[in-house]
């Protein structure tokens, strides 16, 4: 006789567990505790087994009676539904392991495999295992576009809208890996796009202005800080490379017998190795600087120790020391300010921008210039060093001449 409602819900727990039975092998299991739980009794291979559903009011007799003719089906087909419960289980916990945060991490170590610069593993980390944070502990197939949305929004709210970019970008490359190795069906950053607002473009603070760049040349000149920074600085407005470049320049990279300094492609922001001519002046400045880091091998070490490079702040600091403010100039402009000026005296955009390892799309154009321009951008570097010196001369005779007016 089928079970009812009003049965179960008068079933009285015995000092033994006892049975009721519904139909089909489906009964019900009362504890002397009180609780009520489902089960199927169910024979496969020739072998009689049990099945639990579960408890009783939170598993009404429709729910159980669903069960029982699913798994019902499962013999059917002569599947085991006792077997495939406990894979489903397996399944459900290793989906559960398989979490944002757990991916991610594979992806970091790739891309550190991969030869990733030290300054992009670090940016993707922080982005990552900080600001995604929220989203680490979850399974990616439970994650949806509209929980990442929320965790970009309250970050564009804050004023960083590039990172906000950013971040959804490289979600989006996380959940794209875990798309490949079978772990996740979809990619929810894709319906995003358009979805944030766009980075306010903030260019680099940088001084154009010759004159007003004389000034700056002869207040480095005149700088009375650590050594190395003051050389680095002049260092790095002679060469034309990035603040990072120079930071972590190696005496192994410098032939200066040939006035060449090699710098690999792991060091450069787009992978690719770049020959820097060396002038006279940067010449004179490595020659002065070289004996200060005698026994290690960076070429501008860190006043703490010549085993570690300047700081990621060192040059904007100094330059704050000398009164120039955010605003007005920082140490990634310098590569603005030579291409300002050299455009505006008429030279060679192509080796312009060859100096500034700026990456062109074509790839065999990127080989021919690398190959061509050498001759002109040994000149250029050179012209660009007497340069300097007339601009830092030509203000401090002016502002010498200023001083002779008011003796006068």
């Amino acid at each position: 006789m089928a079970l009812t409602e009003f049965a179960l819900r008068k079933a009285k727990p015995r000092e033994k567990a006892y049975k009721l039975s519904d139909s089909g092998g489906l009964h019900i299991l009362v504890q002397p505790t009180g609780s009520k739980l489902w089960r199927l009794k169910y024979r496969f291979g020739g072998k009689e087994k049990l099945l639990s559903f579960g408890p009783y009011p939170l598993l009404s007799i429709a729910d159980a009676r669903a069960r029982r003719d699913e798994a019902k089906r499962l013999l059917l087909d002569g599947a085991d539904p006792g077997a495939k419960k406990k894979l489903d289980k397996i399944a459900a916990e290793t989906a559960a392991r398989q979490t944002f945060g757990l991916i991610a991490d594979e992806y970091l170590e790739r891309m550190e495999a991969g030869g990733a610069a030290p300054a992009t593993l670090a940016k993707t980390r922080w982005l990552l295992k900080d600001l995604a944070s929220p989203i680490g502990g979850r399974p990616v197939r439970d994650i949806h576009p509209a929980e990442i949305l929320d965790l970009l929004r309250k970050i564009e709210k804050t004023g960083r809208r590039e990172t906000a970019r950013r971040l959804r970008g490289v979600i989006g490359t996380v959940f794209r890996h875990a798309i490949v190795t079978l772990r996740a069906d979809t990619d929810p950053t894709e319906p995003l796009r358009g979805a944030l607002l766009s980075p306010q473009v903030v260019g680099r603070a940088a001084i154009t202005d010759e004159r007003e760049f004389g000034k700056l040349l002869q207040a480095i000149d005149e700088y009375d800080g650590w050594p190395t920074i003051t050389a680095a600085l002049k260092f790095l407005i002679l060469t034309c490379v990035r603040p990072g470049e120079v930071r972590g320049a190696v005496r192994s990279e410098f032939d200066l017998d040939n006035a060449v300094w090699r710098i690999p492609a792991e060091r450069m922001k787009m992978r690719q190795p770049h020959d820097v001519p060396l002038s006279k002046q940067a010449l004179s400045i490595l020659r002065a600087i070289w004996p200060l880091s005698e026994g290690g091998s960076l070429v501008f070490p860190s006043i703490r120790s010549k085993y570690r490079p300047l700081s990621e702040n060192a040059f904007n600091a100094a330059l704050r020391r000398m009164g120039y403010g955010p605003a007005e100039v920082t140490a990634h402009g310098f590569r603005v300010t030579a291409s300002s000026i050299l455009n505006s005296r008429g030279y060679d955009p192509d080796v312009i921008e060859a100096v500034l390892a700026h990456q062109d799309r074509n790839a065999i154009r990127r080989i021919y210039n690398r190959a061509t321009y050498w001759d002109q951008r040994v000149k250029l570097m050179q012209e660009w060093s007497g340069l300097l010196e007339y601009l830092t001369l030509s203000v401090g005779a002016a502002s010498g001449h200023d001083q002779c007016l008011k003796q006068g």
